[in-house]
């Protein structure tokens, strides 16, 4: 037997090798997470494996409201409605969008009829809702709580859509084009001033945050509003520009190292304000940014 292990054990050696490998792996908790659901953690997207097949014209059961586009469905996973755009957290209309949605369909069996695509690079399912012979979409739109929003792709409800948004627009209905919304979007389109970073000053190209993502390795200045910002667990801040992760277009960030140089609670201070910031684009899981080491990146516009 001493023979036997002597002549074979690069061999045994392997064999051991791979089993401890495939137990690590078997058992590793990353293998048993569900993907298509949220976390609230900024990620990047997930690869959708294992997502179960959701066929047109199914009926499934809403068990919670993310904002006036989103849902979950049974089993946890992840619904974006077709055909319109609300807003997110920390924008005019994000409450009184998932309110009504949530007065439409929580805890109601809604058909989910597909679009052209099936999921999104969220690994959500992409639907048009169905309450009984309500398109969730519609009603949306009709109520002045959304905009139309369709892939060229997505021709099936196009016009009802579209029809609906205009008549809200020109009636001043809902949040999104009642007279108080109006004289905000007329506040935030006020022309701001720039001390220090302007092209003039600077040499660097200056791009809006939604443009961002066509100068990678490139030092600019980016213009945006910061929709939403926060502090990690890894006390790490993030300003998401326009939209709110994960639909914002470019994302500003300051780790903890770099922190002490800043203002005090620079999440709270540049929340909700446009602002410049300069420095080298790079991409981090599908978005571009622009880390900020110093104060001097960074300009709030008066």
């Amino acid at each position: 037997m001493k023979e036997f292990f002597e002549k074979n054990k690069t061999f045994l050696a392997i064999v051991v090798g791979a089993a401890v490998i495939g137990a690590a792996i078997y058992f590793s908790p990353e293998k048993d997470k569900k993907p298509g659901l949220t976390s609230g953690v900024q990620s990047g997207a997930e690869e959708c494996q294992n997502i179960p097949d959701l066929p047109s014209g199914t009926a499934k059961l809403i068990t919670k409201i993310i904002d006036g586009d989103t849902f979950l469905i049974e089993g946890g996973y992840s619904v974006r409605i077709l055909g319109i755009d609300a807003d997110e957290r920390d924008h005019p209309c994000y409450d009184a969008a998932k309110n009504r949605l949530e007065e439409l369909i929580l805890n109601k069996e809604v058909k989910l009829e597909k679009g052209a695509e099936d999921k999104d690079q969220w690994c959500r399912y992409l639907r048009y809702a169905f309450l009984d012979d309500t398109n969730v979409s519609l009603e949306m739109a009709k109520e002045g709580l959304a905009v139309a929003r369709l892939s060229p792709e997505d021709v099936k409800y196009r016009e009802e859509i579209t029809k609906a948004e205009s008549q809200a627009k020109a009636d001043k209905t809902g949040c999104k084009w009642s007279a108080s919304a109006q004289a905000s979007e007329d506040e935030s389109s006020r022309v701001l001033t720039w001390e220090k970073l302007t092209p003039e000053l600077t040499g660097l190209k200056l791009a809006g945050a939604c443009e961002a993502g066509n100068y990678q390795n490139q030092e600019i200045i980016v213009e945006g509003k910061v929709a939403a910002a926060y502090r990690s667990k890894t006390n790490t801040i993030f300003f998401n520009f326009e939209k709110s992760y994960p639909n914002q277009c470019f994302t500003a960030v300051i780790f903890s190292s770099s922190q002490n140089k800043f203002v005090d609670s620079p999440e709270k201070y540049y929340s909700d304000k446009t602002v410049r910031v300069r420095g080298k684009i790079k991409e981090y899981q599908g978005k571009p940014e622009i880390i900020l080491d110093s104060p001097a990146q960074i300009e709030m516009g008066k």
